[in-house]
């Protein structure tokens, strides 16, 4: 438990810091009221968490560590989006249209109700 602890802290704490990178590398070049850093952010980590899955499944036996470094920790740390991307992808390939509608809608209502809650109680 102690040793997957440290692999997920470590993958998260590298996918967070390139993460900042990432949107400092962008916003430096690229000034507009779209959101892209986090944006490009987004799409490159569900590309990621894709081909990592992919790829470390079909090499399971040596593969468990790297998953809770690279998909659990790096992909984590990088962006959250691409967990809920995955999930999502998931309950659609298993013919499941309606609970990912849900899900999907539900999570940037809410999403951005709680930011505006949260913003609104802090002042």
């Amino acid at each position: 438990m102690l040793k997957t602890l440290l692999l997920v802290g470590i993958g998260g704490g590298i996918g967070s810091a390139l993460r900042y990178l990432t949107s400092v590398a962008i916003n430096k070049f690229y000034g507009s009221t779209f959101p892209l850093a986090t944006f490009v952010v987004n799409i490159v980590g569900c590309f990621l968490f894709g081909l990592l899955f992919s790829y470390l499944s079909k090499h399971a036996a040596q593969s468990e560590h790297l998953k809770f470094l690279l998909i659990t920790g790096f992909c984590g740390g990088y962006t959250t989006f691409s967990t809920f991307s995955t999930e999502n992808f998931h309950l659609i390939e298993n013919g499941n249209y309606v609970l990912p509608a849900i899900n999907i809608t539900a999570s940037v209502i809410l999403g951005i109700t709680a930011v505006f809650l949260g913003i609104q109680i802090g002042k």
